[in-house]
């Protein structure tokens, strides 16, 4: 017992301030027993699931398994990666010397360990060569021309890499067969608001085609193969559109979670992990928003699922709050505090993909850091920042800084 009152008071005052500050440290993740588990995209005109288009010439589009122990090196081993702290990078900017070296100089400079690079996009093209079924079709376009190269340069820095693929949106196939595209009720190809045309999720060939694609990502080394617009239309009359095969919300998340079995099976033996990018309302709709995702299904199916986390992209009123845009904290926490709800075992595989770019709302280091605090806060420790440009606020990323804001233990 303490006798003299103004001590009793001031260890009473640091006990609550101790108290208070663990309060405020996030949850901590779920243990995953000792299972360790490895870690795991523009292009002439393109727009992704993202919205925005790239200011560059050639226009650019958008778009755990985790051990208990912190790993926050980056390993000449990609397959040791525990926390994935990545950007994506254009495939003109991944395949020009002198814009990857560019990059890749301001990575040697940040805590960033990961890279996503665009191998196929909306336009339909596809950015390596070697891919035999997309010479024949005429869709190759070798933004790419030296991938190993390019990959030596990645792999020199120890580098996790994900090759991003756009599945199902294709502006390039279905005008040169139109059979393989989706239809509108007068049965002429089916064009979204910008006079972009989709392949039909139903059809095997499309299944098919893209999986040489990931099959040629996987020989050239990536660690990981993530697919993009592994859905169904959403922009413009989507009432209008035909296919195959009888359609609704049932059948549709079906065929999503088939195809992602079906490239299950057909990658296995190139050891590579899979993975989804999905709408970022996913981790809070509670039905398929239309273009058959189910974030459940869709992560017992993968490795590993990035849902698009833009505060841009949400609209005015969700989670009720009347600007998303600018406040980058509350979106990410909110849609990640729901995440955790929905998939619950699965809720380690969540990486998200988090805002550096500006639309209506200016974003600099400030709203970058705050959405990666918010996926700390939510006991995730991965993410992938997105910029159509290439462009982004490395000095919110560098060892300095994210040991001031984020993690005062990063080494």
């Amino acid at each position: 017992m303490i006798n003299n009152p103004i001590l009793a008071f001031m260890l009473a005052l640091v006990s609550a301030f101790i108290q208070s500050s663990n309060a405020l440290e996030p949850i901590k993740p779920i243990e995953k027993s000792s299972q360790t588990i490895t870690l795991i995209s523009e292009e002439a005109l393109a727009v992704t699931d993202n919205g925005i288009i790239s200011s560059s010439a050639d226009k650019t589009a958008y778009h755990c398994q985790e051990s208990t122990s912190v790993f926050n090196e980056v390993n000449s081993s990609t397959s040791a990666i525990k926390e994935i702290r990545g950007i994506h990078i254009t495939s003109w900017g991944a395949g020009s010397r002198k814009l990857r070296t560019k990059l890749l100089k301001n990575i040697d400079n940040s805590v960033i360990n990961t890279v996503i690079v665009a191998i196929k996009e909306t336009d339909g093209r596809v950015y390596i060569p070697g891919v035999k079924i997309a010479k024949i079709y005429g869709s190759t376009l070798t933004a790419i021309p030296n991938p190993k190269e390019m990959m030596e340069d990645f792999d020199k820095r120890g580098l996790y890499t994900i090759a991003r693929i756009v599945v199902f949106k294709d502006s390039f196939l279905p005008e040169i067969f139109p059979e393989l595209g989706v239809k509108n009720s007068e049965g002429d190809l089916w064009r979204d608001r910008k006079g972009g045309t989709w392949t039909d999720p139903y059809n095997r060939k499309i299944w098919k085609y893209n999986m040489e694609v990931a099959k040629q990502a996987a020989k050239l080394g990536f660690d990981e193969i993530q697919f993009d617009y592994i859905r169904y239309p959403s922009e413009g009359n989507i009432s209008e559109c035909q296919y195959s095969k009888p359609h609704n919300s049932v059948a549709a998340i079906k065929n999503i979670a088939n195809f992602l079995k079906y490239a299950r099976k057909h990658l296995k033996p190139y050891d590579v992990k899979l993975s989804a990018a999905i709408f970022g309302l996913t981790t809070t709709a509670k039905t398929d928003m239309g273009i058959g995702q189910d974030i459940r299904v869709i992560a017992r199916n993968t490795d590993f699922i990035y849902p698009m986390m833009y505060p841009s992209h949400y609209y005015s009123g969700q989670y009720g709050l009347k600007d998303p845009d600018s406040m980058p904290f509350k979106v990410v926490n909110l849609g990640l505090t729901d995440a955790s709800q929905r998939l619950g075992e699965d809720y380690y595989k969540l990486r998200p993909y988090l805002q550096d770019f500006s639309l209506r709302h200016k974003y600099g280091p400030y709203e970058i850091r705050a959405q990666i605090l918010a996926a700390k806060f939510n006991s995730l420790k991965s993410w992938i920042l997105w910029n159509p440009s290439n462009r982004y606020n490395w000095k919110a990323l560098t060892p300095e800084s994210y040991r001031s804001f984020i993690d005062p233990y990063y080494k």
